[in-house]
């Protein structure tokens, strides 16, 4: 990974659309950030600012990392964070899958303001933090029923839960984040 300057923001008004790319999954079996094949780059509004190395790079973490840390906003005003598992939809909306009745629905039923930090690297150098608000939609399929999140997790979900139904049934509940900001 290169050395990447700090500082970049993007406010946003509204998420413009997106050409999703092809996703890979990792080669080696180890817990790793990112699949091993690399996505067909397509330029996206979200990062339409940055310098064309920098968005680029951007645009890969996007699509290509496998973790990230969503925070909420607890009710006494703390903040809450876990790691998720997301996916970059064709709107530039972030789709996420939790199991129901934890801390973060309940939070985001409350205060819908989020942060999603992606998985940094070892010495705590290029982050990437979008800001936004999520929302519990049920009318969304479940995760064995969206290619994209199924390709980019086939692994890890037959590692931890046997099949991609197993893995819909617990993680039932699916969050949209709309991106107000991101910051790379």
């Amino acid at each position: 990974m290169g050395n990447w300057p700090a500082g970049h923001d993007v406010q946003l008004r509204q998420p413009p659309p997106l050409t999703a790319g092809g996703l890979g999954k990792p080669e080696d079996g180890t817990c790793g950030t990112t699949p091993a094949s690399p996505p067909v780059m397509t330029a996206v509004n979200l990062t339409k600012h940055l310098p064309a190395e920098r968005r680029e790079h951007v645009e890969a973490r996007l699509r290509m990392n496998l973790m990230a840390w969503l925070t909420t906003v607890r009710p006494d005003g703390r903040p809450d964070s876990v790691p998720v598992w997301f996916l970059v939809r064709d709107d530039e909306t972030i789709l996420v899958y939790s199991q129901p009745g934890k801390m973060k629905l309940r939070n985001i039923s409350e205060n819908p303001n989020v942060t999603l930090g992606l998985d940094v690297t070892d010495i705590g150098r290029d982050i990437i933090r979008i800001d936004g608000t999520a929302e519990r939609i049920d009318d969304v399929p479940p995760a064995d029923r969206q290619p994209q999140y199924a390709a980019k997790y086939a692994e890890r979900i037959g590692a931890m839960f046997g099949t991609p139904r197993q893995f819909a049934e617990l993680f039932s509940a699916a969050l949209i984040i709309t991106p107000s900001r991101l910051h790379a």
